[in-house]
């Protein structure tokens, strides 16, 4: 399943480290937006790496999920245009 993930983080240090966990699973298409291409136990474990990276009180995370057929058919307009495919095990961009 495509994943993609996006967040609003207060500080800039776990900003930082947020964007890290994110970039360790998937591909940065904008500031603070990922796609990630993971089934339920690498998500699991995307959720669980950044769930102990945030501040619950000040941040905030939301993950929205597509399934192969849906994410064909994302479309994007502008300058920066980053759609990540799966193709077998590889993540091409």
């Amino acid at each position: 399943m495509l994943r993609v993930i996006a967040y609003d983080i207060a500080n800039p240090k776990r900003l930082r480290r947020v964007a890290k966990v994110c970039e360790s699973f998937g591909a940065r298409v904008q500031l603070s937006v990922f796609e990630c291409w993971l089934d339920g136990e690498r998500f699991d474990a995307l959720v669980d790496g950044l769930r102990a990276e945030i501040d619950p009180e000040k941040d905030q995370i939301v993950f929205y999920t597509l399934d192969p057929q849906n994410a064909k058919r994302r479309k994007g307009i502008g300058a920066r245009q980053t759609f990540t495919e799966r193709t077998g095990a590889c993540l091409v961009l």
